[in-house]
Formats: C-alpha cells, sequence, structure tokens
C-alpha cells in the first residue's frame, strides 16, 4: 500500500455524501474518522452547489425516494462536469421495480468512477441471474462468481468494479485485487457498507487531489485502482481491530469500537494487517 492515508489526513479533502438516512451519522463519523471533511446535502436545490466544492461524491441507494434521486442526478451531473469522482453503492439493485429503475436512471445519465455493492447488487447491474435479500448481502444464493461480476460491472460502466463479500474483490477490468480483511460480524451492525462507501470517497479524493487528475471519469479509472483497494483494506481491517476489542461485547459496542478503528488507523497497520492477491488477466 501508499502513503495515501497519510496525505488524505493532511489534505483533509471534502467529501459530499448523499446517503440513507438509517446510516447517515456514522458515515459521518467514520469520513471524519478517516481524516477527511464531509457534507450531506440531498436538497435538489442545493445539492449540484454543495458537489461542486466538494472534492468526491458518494451515492448510496439505500433509502430511495423520488426527491433523492432527483437530487443524486444533479450532484452527479455536476461531479462529471468538475471531474470529481463519484462512488455509487446501489443498495438493493434488484429488490424492487423502483430501485432498479433508479438504479438504472443513475447509471444512464452519470459517470461513475467506483461501483460498489454485494455480489447480488452487481449481479443485476450486469444483467446476470441475482438473488436479492432486500438491502442485505445475497452473495450465498447469488450463484455467480464475484471476479467475473466485477469484470463485467467495471466493463460496462468504465469504473472501477467493487464486490463485497467474505473476501473483497477490485477491478478496473484486468488487474484483480482479492483483499481477505474483515470479520463476519460487520454484517451484524446496519452501516458498516455504508461506512465503507465514506472511507472510498475518502480516498479517491486523496488520489485525484495528490495526482492533480482532470478528468477521473475519462481514461482515468485505472488509476484509482490502488486507492481502492487501501480504502477496502481499511475497512476491513477496522473490523477485525473492532471484533478483538469487544470479544464479549455486544453489537453496539462493535459499531463504536469499529468507528475508533477507522480514526486510529495509520500507514503500519495498513503495511502489517492487509490481506491480500493481486492478478492480472484478460
Amino acid at each position: 500500500m501508499s502513503d495515501l492515508l497519510t496525505y488524505l489526513r493532511k489534505e483533509k479533502p471534502l467529501v459530499h455524501c448523499i446517503t440513507n438516512y438509517v446510516t447517515a451519522n456514522d458515515v459521518a463519523n467514520t469520513v471524519l474518522g478517516i481524516g477527511a471533511s464531509v457534507i450531506m446535502a440531498d436538497a435538489k436545490e442545493e445539492t449540484a452547489e454543495i458537489t461542486g466544492i466538494a472534492k468526491a461524491l458518494v451515492l448510496n441507494l439505500g433509502t430511495p425516494d423520488r426527491e433523492r434521486i432527483a437530487a443524486m442526478l444533479e450532484a452527479g451531473k455536476t461531479a462529471n462536469a468538475g471531474g470529481i469522482p463519484v462512488v455509487l453503492d446501489p443498495v438493493g439493485a434488484g429488490a424492487s421495480a423502483f430501485r432498479n429503475q433508479a438504479v438504472r436512471e443513475l447509471l444512464a445519465q452519470i459517470a461513475v468512477t467506483a461501483i460498489r455493492g454485494n455480489l447480488s447488487e452487481l449481479s443485476y447491474l450486469t444483467g446476470m441471474g441475482h438473488a436479492s435479500k432486500g438491502v442485505d448481502m445475497a452473495e450465498e444464493n447469488a450463484g455467480n462468481d464475484a471476479a467475473l461480476v466485477a469484470k463485467q460491472v467495471a466493463e460496462k460502466y468504465n469504473c472501477i468494479g467493487i464486490v463485497s463479500g467474505k473476501t473483497d474483490v477490485i477491478t478496473d477490468g484486468k488487474r484483480f485485487l482479492y483483499v481477505q480483511n474483515g470479520t463476519p460480524r460487520m454484517s451484524a451492525i446496519t452501516g458498516a457498507g455504508c461506512m465503507a462507501d465514506g472511507i472510498l470517497g475518502a480516498f479517491l479524493a486523496a488520489r485525484r487531489a495528490q495526482t492533480g487528475f482532470a478528468k477521473p471519469i475519462s481514461g482515468e479509472i485505472s488509476e484509482y485502482w490502488d486507492a481502492c483497494a487501501e480504502a477496502v483494506a481499511v475497512m476491513g481491517i477496522a473490523g477485525e481491530i473492532a471484533e478483538k476489542q469487544c470479544r464479549t461485547s455486544g453489537t453496539g459496542s462493535f459499531r463504536v469500537a469499529l468507528i475508533d478503528a477507522v480514526s486510529q488507523m495509520d500507514e503500519k497497520q495498513i503495511a502489517e494487517l492487509a490481506r491480500y492477491t493481486a492478478q492480472y488477466r484478460q
């Protein structure tokens, strides 16, 4: 891994998150904990203006409604115009006609830098069969190969495809990284995936600032691959640290410990604890 976390904490890039109301507070605290700044504006009247001053945009489909989708579209178009990285989490894709229409609208009108979701959600985006359980993980019965799904998402939408699960798969369509960090206990609390979205947005913002990319949505997607990898590893490592601290505690304590672990993460921990396998294939 790199020194990107150190750079992130020095620059404190602003991340605009339009996330779901169930997890908004945890997402905000996680983004602050990793060292970035955060703002959450989902009113259509201001979301474009807010996005214009941000360094990354995170869109989470967890609790969709027509007004929120309209705000996401306004924000996404502004992000594209300014070369601002966009993270999309298609929460619950495949679960309802409304969610499906919403994610189709977003992907038709917004160029995204990274799409992160579970195997069922990303399978839906590729047109493969999926086995959605609402907004919960459906990896065990989706029946598709995670690497193939991530690759097809990356190629179809010109983005970094990230399939979350027991092993997270990250690809730009050619390079693959398999991250083995994390703990099943993360699925026992609401919002671990949403928090991961926020961390991902922070790392993409830092990478853009570090390299000075002008248009990360057109031809430079692969340059964000390592930032995505580090963000995913950080969230998994934080989960492992929190689990060790809360072996005899409940899920509430684990949730707090998870955010604490993110806020105390450093380059040394990432270097020592990240477990990943890289692969290159056509």
